[in-house]
């Protein structure tokens, strides 16, 4: 009997304002590069792909600045070949410039906050389970979301990232249950889904952009957060 839903938390609950894909297509722009914000999608997400195996070796807090450098030169680059661009060190460095100077904010995705209210609803115990390195807690704050999450587990409190069971296990614990009682939800179907699997929950790959659509993925599979309780 599931007890508690677990999610990840970017890409799954809250997303980039204005979206990467826009500003990597404005920016490319600027060097000659005609790309819709919606060509760049699934780049974008094929290059989150090869961060989140990255980090699941070493950390990104636990990385040389040089090692850092050297990791996000990587990520655009994937991101271009993936575009169909090629990815020169002079394009490259100049995106990188561009990404670094661009201003961010996290926003919630419109499935959020409904969701979880009708979670709680349930009787069910609502968490967070992130890679973030960094306090968050001001972030959900003004999200709003901090009290619609009972549980909140970073990597930075936990000592380790996903999707190394010990981070998924400290949130069931934390939340007293067994991890075969929780259901994690989360957008990156390595990291997240087979992950938590791993260290006994449900995992339910988010995949708002039918990106694992054609790629034979066995565990359950939602575009929009409500679909998840059909899983229930």
């Amino acid at each position: 009997m599931i007890k508690a839903i677990f999610f990840d938390m970017y890409n799954t609950l809250i997303c980039y304002n204005p979206p990467r894909e826009k500003s990597q297509a404005n920016s490319l722009k600027k060097f000659g590069y005609e790309l819709t914000p919606e060509q760049l999608a699934v780049p974008i997400i094929a290059a989150d792909e090869y961060f989140y195996d990255e980090n699941a070796k070493l950390a990104l807090a636990k990385r040389s600045d040089e090692d850092k450098k050297n990791l996000w030169a990587q990520y655009e680059a994937v991101l271009l070949q993936e575009a169909g661009i090629t990815p020169t060190k002079e394009l490259i460095s100049n995106m990188l410039i561009e990404m670094k100077n661009y201003k961010y904010e996290m926003v919630l995705y419109d499935d959020v906050i409904p969701t979880l209210t009708a979670i709680k609803e349930r009787g069910l115990i609502t968490g967070l389970v992130s890679n973030a390195d960094k306090d968050i807690t001001s972030m959900l704050e003004r999200l709003e979301l901090k009290t619609l999450l009972d549980i909140i587990v970073t990597s930075q409190e936990a000592g380790c990232t996903k999707p190394h069971r010990e981070i998924f296990e400290a949130a069931a614990k934390e939340a007293g249950i067994k991890a075969e009682e929780a259901l994690f939800i989360g957008d990156q179907y390595k990291v997240d889904v087979l992950g938590s699997m791993n260290a006994g929950m449900s995992g339910v790959l988010l995949d708002r952009t039918d990106y694992y659509k054609n790629d034979g993925i066995e565990e359950p599979r939602i575009n929009k957060l409500e679909q998840l309780f059909d899983l229930l």
